[in-house]
């Protein structure tokens, strides 16, 4: 159902209706010595082996735990963790090593398949997508959910995330959405010559005129 390189290792990560999470080693890709022109006939005349030989992608791990088909799976952007989303409902988190790879966590909350779980490339958030119409945030260390979107009527099918800025997208039944998981521009208000403005759980005023910028009060919430 779904396949991911590594971003930085020689390694792939696939998820497959038999329940199962593998992680696949390819440096043996890296040893084929072919010119970019060369065909499957071509290469198998010479070398005497297939272009795609049993020993260029090894299953490196098996993660077994999801009860049904697995549709999504991807790796954390740097840290030695993977995350995946099946039909038994259940988003779950794995971490693997040189040797092994074994199974952390698992978050529940969504009513009908999950079909896609991304890492956020930034926080330690991981955002899943269901057929259950919903889009769920889910806190990493806390394994609890923190946000939750939904539509009406469409179900959605994948998510993408941007690698630098704070934007998302979303596929669904009828199209795509773009969005934001928060707000970038402070609360604030201008009364007078004064700027009064949020920041750092303090609320601070800014002099237009002096440029001066103070704190005035801390708040709590």
């Amino acid at each position: 159902m779904c396949a991911q390189f590594h971003p930085s290792e020689d390694l792939v990560v696939s998820a497959s209706l038999d329940q199962t999470v593998r992680v696949w080693d390819i440096s043996g890709l890296r040893k084929k010595n072919l010119s970019p022109g060369a065909v499957e006939t071509d290469v198998r005349g010479i070398t005497g082996v297939d272009l795609f030989g049993a020993s260029d992608a090894v299953v490196k791990h098996v993660l077994e735990g999801h009860d049904r088909g697995v549709n999504w799976a991807a790796f954390h952007p740097t840290m030695p963790l993977i995350v995946s989303g099946a039909d038994d409902r259940q988003v779950k988190i794995w971490r693997m090593n040189e040797s092994k790879a074994w199974e952390l966590d698992t978050c529940r909350g969504h009513y009908n398949n999950v079909s896609c779980a991304v890492f956020h490339p930034r926080q330690e958030l991981i955002l899943s997508n269901s057929e259950d119409k919903s889009i769920r945030v889910w806190d990493m260390s806390k394994r609890t959910g923190v946000q939750t979107f939904r539509r009406d009527h469409d179900r959605f099918w994948v998510l993408g995330a941007h690698p630098n800025l704070n934007l998302f997208a979303a596929g669904h039944d009828s199209g795509m959405i773009v969005f934001k998981l928060e707000r970038e521009r402070p609360a604030y208000a201008v009364h007078g010559n004064m700027l009064y403005y949020v920041k750092d759980r303090f609320l601070r005023q800014l002099d237009f005129n002096s440029s001066k910028d103070t704190a005035v009060m801390q708040l709590r919430r």
